[in-house]
């Protein structure tokens, strides 16, 4: 499929101020507090379109364009159907995928051989994540809880030995994420994200404060800070210390189903249903850039960024990963060999190698 819509920058005062004005909100119909607050929050977007006196596309503008040549190496076949979630593990050979055939795999991404396979009691899995020593996967998903599995099987067993579920969210998994091989955090359907003393199944901390479902997380590498996206639109960043909610940034107006930190942990970027990419910084408390077309038609589903922060990778529910020149805003490349929507991607953590997850079944690795 060949695209000819030039990208929109739509970072610009006037359409973050539109968007802050949501058309659905009736002010008749709210309560004075919620009035308040609401009218509180056009004030802080006031203030904040104050000092944005320039664009991140404006002030780059004068950087050279980039190519990138970027192709398929391996496919990884051998879920039965649709491919949600994955990632990678901190040596960057392995990846695990979650899939609704109600199985964790673990793959060698060298070979393309499957090392691990995990039955699980739930086929509805939404999330996995792989533990930093390797030794512990997790997944969670419509069942409520999140399993840790050990991989490291006394009888050498492919498959994983459950030795935790985790139950008190009532509401679906929607991210889980380790801080160690002691620790991981979870958000939920519940409009809540709880941390987790894995060995005593105990809730260490529970944030609330979103309005909607919490379908993704993005951990800083200090593991005191992470951020939070959900549907009512927001990122939340919180810190773990406090067990508070430090800052809110907006701009979306769709739900929010996946963020991640740039590796200098200073902006991060967001992926929604509302078609849109979008890059924000943590210091000037909103977003500096968007990425799309000027008619977005398909979701944006996942989504994550080269090790340098100049490349955008975005996975879409038109079947295709495109990627965007974080500084120009210019759509780089288009990887359109998924036969259905890409639900998930990840670049390892040495940034040399990419995986697609998708519901065709198929995880692809690309570098």
């Amino acid at each position: 499929m060949m695209y000819v819509l030039q990208p929109f920058p739509r970072n610009n005062q006037a359409t973050l101020a539109q968007e802050m004005e949501d058309p659905g909100v009736n002010l008749a119909d709210l309560t004075p507090e919620q009035r308040e607050a609401y009218e509180l929050k056009l004030q802080l977007q006031e203030k904040r379109n104050e000092i944005c006196d320039t664009s991140l596309f404006n002030e780059a503008q004068n950087s050279q364009p980039i190519s990138v040549k970027i192709r398929r190496r391996r496919d990884l076949k051998g879920h039965l159907t649709k491919v949600y979630a994955m990632d990678w593990s901190q040596d960057a050979k392995h990846v695990l995928s979650a899939s609704q055939d109600s199985r964790l795999l673990v793959w060698d991404t060298y070979s393309g051989n499957k090392i691990h396979a995990i039955e699980l009691k739930c086929s509805w899995v939404m999330c996995c994540s792989y533990a930093p020593s390797g030794n512990y996967v997790a997944s969670g998903g419509l069942d409520n809880v999140c399993s840790v599995y050990d991989l490291n099987d006394e009888e050498g067993n492919l498959s994983g030995k459950a030795i935790k579920v985790l139950t008190g969210h009532d509401g679906y998994l929607g991210e889980c994420q380790f801080l160690s091989d002691k620790q991981i955090l979870t958000s939920s359907g519940d409009h809540m994200c709880i941390l987790w003393d894995i060995a005593t199944g105990q809730q260490i901390t529970t944030l609330k404060d979103h309005l909607g479902e919490v379908d993704c997380l993005s951990v800083l590498p200090d593991k005191n800070t992470f951020l939070s996206g959900s549907t009512d639109a927001s990122v939340k960043l919180w810190d773990l210390r406090e067990g508070m909610c430090k800052q809110t940034l907006v701009g979306h107006v769709s739900d929010v189903v996946d963020c991640k930190w740039m590796s200098n942990g200073l902006n991060f970027v967001t992926a929604s249903d509302d078609g849109i990419v979008r890059l924000f910084d943590v210091r000037s408390d909103q977003e500096i850039a968007q990425y799309s077309y000027e008619y977005p038609t398909a979701g944006v589903s996942c989504v994550d960024t080269s090790l340098s922060g100049r490349i955008i990778f975005a996975g879409y529910d038109d079947f295709n990963v495109i990627l965007w020149d974080a500084l120009l805003g210019e759509l780089v490349a288009v990887l359109s060999e998924h036969g259905a929507k890409v639900s998930c991607l990840g670049v390892d953590k040495d940034g040399v190698a990419l995986c697609t997850g998708s519901w065709d079944n198929l995880l692809k690795i690309w570098n």
